[in-house]
């Protein structure tokens, strides 16, 4: 199978370049800066075991591919924000036998958060869904970092709603020699989810930088169990955490090689100045699964509106004391 990584920035860039490095096809879509750099130089992945440079095939639009084979595998790796456009570019093009990629090709949703495979589904007929533990940074045009060992991380992997087939298990089979394990699971949504409530610190990330103090973790806490509050009101289910550890073990850790990563891909965006940010689709889930079964979310409210503001009005990442932030979701709690 051929691989097109639809947005090879910090997870995309990680996935495309195991997979060239195992020598299997793979086609890098990016934009701007970074898609000119892919063309001209390469993809440079920085990892533990070295930094290697792979010159693979980049395209900036769907249209300089041509017909698209009946093999391809299209992995949607852009944030949820730039999903719809991207669906709507590649959806309707035409596969090399009839039929159009919404309707033949398999779509896998390697992206935070919940919403993107529900868009997806819209369009696509097989669509997967990925809990995507994948520690990476888009370190500049060009280049990535995957910091984690032995594996550069793990991809959860289902068909969307729920199930499996034969094409999640070739994915996984393709990813085994990759430093990228792809365990095939029967109810993706449930690792989802739980992988949502862990990113819910994204946002305080971007906003007053990772919470390693006492102050900060009480705050992350207090935002965790609203976020399990409302899940567990909405009858959705969600892995624990003694049980994601398990699963994960030893097999992705994290030993940064750039001291100056800062944080995950919220504070990512930030730093770069892209205007936009996750939060809507993050602290916003749970916001709007909130108002939906009547439970109160005053903290994903305030660190969604913040993040927001943040991104908007290009603040520096992580330039909000956390002794601010505090005292802001006290006053949100107070006032809800």
């Amino acid at each position: 199978m051929r691989y097109i990584i639809i947005g090879a920035g910090a997870v995309g860039g990680t996935i495309g370049g195991r997979l060239a490095e195992a020598e299997y096809e793979v086609v890098l879509v990016a934009r701007g800066a970074h898609y000119e750099a892919l063309r001209d130089g390469g993809l440079r992945l920085v990892t533990p075991q070295g930094t290697f440079t792979h010159r693979l095939p980049t395209v900036e639009e769907p249209e300089a591919l041509g017909e698209l084979r009946a093999d391809d595998v299209l992995v949607l790796a852009v944030k949820t924000q730039d999903t719809e456009a991207a669906l709507a570019a590649w959806g309707p093009r035409p596969v090399a036998g009839g039929g159009t990629a919404a309707e033949r090709l398999p779509l896998v949703c390697a992206q935070n958060g919940v919403e993107s495979q529900r868009l997806a589904l819209r369009r696509f007929r097989r669509v997967y869904g990925v809990c995507v533990w994948l520690p990476a940074t888009f370190v500049e045009p060009g280049v990535v970092s995957a910091p984690s060992s032995p594996l550069s991380g793990m991809l959860l992997l289902g068909r969307y709603p729920h199930g499996t087939d034969e094409t999640a298990r070739r994915i996984s089979a393709d990813l085994e020699p990759t430093r990228l394990e792809a365990p095939v699971v029967p109810d993706v949504t449930r690792w989802q989810y739980a992988k949502l409530l862990g990113n819910l610190v994204n946002a305080i990330e971007a906003v007053s930088g990772i919470p390693s103090g006492e102050e900060g973790r009480a705050l992350l806490g207090r935002v965790r169990a609203e976020g399990e509050a409302v899940l567990d009101a909405a009858g959705i289910a969600y892995a624990g955490q003694e049980e994601q550890r398990r699963v994960r073990g030893d097999k992705v850790h994290f030993d940064p090689l750039d001291p100056a990563r800062g944080a995950g891909s919220s504070w990512q965006s930030l730093n770069r100045g892209t205007g936009t940010i996750e939060a809507d689709y993050l602290n916003g889930e749970i916001a709007l699964l909130g108002r939906l079964h009547g439970v109160p979310t005053p903290l994903n409210d305030l660190l969604q509106g913040l993040a927001n503001t943040f991104a908007r009005e290009r603040r520096e990442a992580g330039s909000m004391s956390v002794a601010e932030l505090v005292r802001l979701a006290d006053a949100a709690v107070t006032s809800y």
